[in-house]
């Protein structure tokens, strides 16, 4: 366990808040979702908006890992291992999040007693059971070395990956009755921005252990990977403006949603999101000389996180602002109120900080037993295996 022998202060405050997280999640069980900031008028809150932003975090490490294989990208076979970790980790916690949301977890087998197969839900819980257990066999495939097999399995974990985000996406972008969510685009947004954010959290952690010494990527391949990463900003950027343009134009029907969003209890996560985790970062790395300072690529990368963080809480409620009364005796106010605020609880945000606490903690313990042995061969004297299996491919290439 060296990456978390190693670092005892991280490790001891990544446990301190897991601890936190499982007793607020206890309590939450003993006293149901009215514990939590959500009512009838915001049914969904902060655990929905870091499930959809773990389950993009979880791309970038999975179709790094398997375009190595699809499209020949061998120097990504490079960064493969822990790509695949980290994609592993988070579709874990994307999961974990899904079973809080549920408030009573007992509940879980109506799914499959009952399941409504016309509902993305459960399309969703599908899809996402499917990517964990290919990111599963990934991990043994390329542990026990089994080039062939893992190959193969490529070929079906990066559309499976695409799809993960695609059917999270139709999970709001198929309700008729949330203007802010009823999008064709919203599946391409999810996808351009699970690239960016995966890609840009795949960045800072190949630095980190870099910095750790415990896997070593070559400076060639950071700056290859910030070079792809501002490609996705520019797709995300472009969707999110289309979709923009689109509600906005004069005589449609978003000009409301809109409004939220640029101008009302939104808009400091849109605007955030916009100028802090698409524009700065982009103008950064589109640079190709400050694509090969790190300290620049980390710090876009994590803008760009924090800026898809931001994107999953506008897009969450802004829809929830505005209701939905077409139909209805109208605006009612009490028991079963329609309109309302919503403001996380502590409950609700120890056990935010929670998951992800023992998540890293996760990511530290199969790093230990996955990646050690390579910076074992390098306080030996030879060169972590990343870096040797890429330096020998650029050789062969220059030759």
């Amino acid at each position: 366990m060296r990456l978390l022998t190693k670092n005892k202060l991280l490790t001891g405050v990544l446990a301190v808040l897991g601890v936190a997280g499982a007793g607020a999640w206890v309590y939450q069980l003993m006293g149901g979702l009215a514990v939590t900031g959500m009512g009838n008028a915001n049914s969904w809150g902060l655990y929905i908006a870091l499930f959809m932003f773990f389950v993009g975090l979880s791309a970038g490490g999975l179709i790094v890992a398997s375009s190595a294989s699809v499209f020949h990208i061998e120097k990504y076979k490079a960064v493969a291992m822990p790509a695949i970790i980290l994609s592993t980790v988070c579709i874990c916690c994307a999961g974990a999040f899904v079973l809080i949301d549920l408030g009573g977890i007992q509940r879980i087998w109506h799914l499959f007693a009952s399941p409504n197969l016309t509902s993305p839900l459960v399309w969703d819980i599908c899809v996402i059971t499917l990517y964990l257990v290919i990111n599963v066999l990934y991990l043994r495939f390329m542990h026990k070395g089994a080039e062939r097999a893992v190959a193969v399995l490529s070929r079906f974990a990066l559309p499976t990956a695409v799809l993960v985000h695609s059917v999270t996406a139709w999970i709001f972008g198929l309700q008729i009755a949330k203007e802010g969510w009823f999008s064709a685009l919203m599946a391409p947004i999810f996808v351009a921005s699970a690239m960016d954010s995966g890609l840009a959290l795949l960045l800072i952690v190949l630095v980190a252990l870099n910095a750790a010494g415990v896997f070593e990527t070559p400076k060639r391949l950071i700056t290859s990977l910030a070079g792809l990463l501002a490609t996705c900003i520019a797709i995300d950027g472009f969707l999110i403006f289309c979709e923009v343009l689109t509600m906005g134009y004069p005589g449609g029907s978003g000009a409301e949603t809109l409004a939220v969003m640029t101008a009302g209890s939104t808009a400091p996560f849109f605007w955030a999101e916009v100028v802090g985790g698409l524009l700065v970062p982009f103008l950064i790395l589109v640079f190709a000389k400050n694509r090969e300072r790190t300290g620049l690529v980390v710090a876009a990368s994590v803008l760009v996180v924090a800026g898809v963080l931001c994107k999953r809480l506008w897009l969450l409620l802004t829809s929830f602002v505005i209701p939905n009364i077409a139909g209805a005796p109208g605006v009612m106010d009490g028991a079963w109120t329609m309109v309302g605020s919503y403001a996380p609880t502590v409950v609700e945000v120890l056990i935010v900080l929670g998951v992800p606490s023992l998540g890293a903690l996760a990511f530290m313990a199969l790093g230990s037993r996955l990646l050690v042995p390579a910076a074992v061969r390098e306080t030996e004297g030879a060169p972590a295996a990343g870096a040797a299996e890429l330096d020998l491919d650029l050789e062969a290439q220059t030759a």
